[in-house]
């Protein structure tokens, strides 16, 4: 049975809400590994001078913990 756990991570792009999704999953998955889904919570912009400026995603994303390996015996 898998144990998963989940994180809540903000991304922005100045391109699209697709692009920093994207960003999110690429940057996480360099550093967990068994990433199972990202569920997008909430999506924003900011604005300057009446243009969006960049687009931001919350996230939560979802990945296996891995088993603890096995302890090693003691020798006597």
């Amino acid at each position: 049975m898998a144990i998963m756990k989940s994180e809540q991570i903000l991304a922005e792009s100045t391109v699209s809400f697709e692009d920093a999704i994207q960003n999110a999953v690429s940057r996480f998955s360099k550093t967990v590994r068994g990433l199972a889904s990202a569920n997008v919570n909430n999506m924003s912009t900011t604005v300057k001078n009446g243009k969006i400026a960049a687009y931001r995603v919350n996230l939560q994303m979802t990945f296996e913990i891995e088993p603890a390996a096995p302890k090693a015996k003691k020798s006597r």
